[in-house]
């Protein structure tokens, strides 16, 4: 059955579906959590907060309008002062490829199932997982690898948004370390942009309010991110290996469930 449907019953006033105190306190600290790492990283966001939402609520059609909200504000927040330092030059090139991709993954999203959609996103992000805890870089020395990891980060990202770390390897070797953020964030709102369109064009509710109301805990995540960048940057393989093992402790039974 078509994902779209097993979410009629939320409706457009639902704000969130059934959730305990404890769902809403862990839920509070998540959209901090992915607002840190989005700013801290330039991206990961939600490839580092969807395992963890979908543990508490298991639908991800209810978490990416939101998720998709917020990288919207966020991300023309900071490139509002920072649009001219932007490799257009590049990102023009790489959308070629990350398009197409990315609008396949979309209409895998509205109509796959919902147990393989959560299979699926616990597979790639328990992939990110074991190669950020052993220290295993994704490098790309060829131009057909940058390709093949151009065309399946954007597949990934179309899905469930999590694709930025295959794009985030390819953007490293071509952009300018000062522009790579920046960059960043708006192939993210392009991305963002077409997920949020198809959503309302279908039919699915984007959960707007739910969105604003979650907003100002992720704000917090999002300053506190900005703030840390530069340290996470200088430590950023003892981040990545804490990280890696943490989510290994939370994709493998996040499969398990699913499965």
């Amino acid at each position: 059955m078509c994902i779209v449907c097993e979410l009629k019953f939320l409706t457009p006033t639902t704000m969130l579906p059934d959730f305990s105190t404890y769902d809403l306190i862990f839920t509070a600290l998540l959209f901090v959590w992915a607002g840190f790492v989005r700013s801290g990283l330039g991206f990961g966001g939600a490839a580092l907060g969807l395992p963890l939402m979908l543990l508490i609520y298991n639908q991800p059609l209810f978490w990416l309008p939101i998720i998709g909200t917020h990288l919207l504000f966020f991300s023309a927040l900071t490139l509002r002062t920072r649009i001219s330092n932007v490799d257009w030059a590049y990102l023009r090139q790489s959308l070629i490829y990350i398009l197409p991709a990315a609008l396949i993954g979309v209409f895998g999203l509205l109509n796959l199932p919902n147990r393989w959609l959560l299979l699926f996103i616990y597979g790639i992000t328990l992939f990110y997982a074991v190669i950020w805890l052993f220290n295993i870089d994704i490098r790309s020395n060829k131009n057909w690898v940058d390709k093949c990891l151009l065309i399946a980060g954007g597949y990934v990202a179309g899905t469930s948004l999590t694709g930025a770390p295959l794009m985030v390897a390819v953007f490293m070797r071509h952009i300018a370390i000062t522009q790579l953020r920046n960059t960043l964030f708006v192939l993210w709102f392009i991305l963002v942009s077409i997920k949020m369109t198809t959503f309302a064009a279908v039919g699915v509710d984007l959960h707007i309010t739910t969105a604003l109301m979650l907003l100002p805990v992720a704000t917090i995540g999002h300053v506190m991110g900005i703030y840390a960048h530069d340290k996470i940057m200088q430590n950023d393989r003892l981040f990545r290996r804490v990280i890696g093992g943490f989510l290994i402790a939370i994709c493998l039974p996040g499969l398990w469930q699913a499965y």
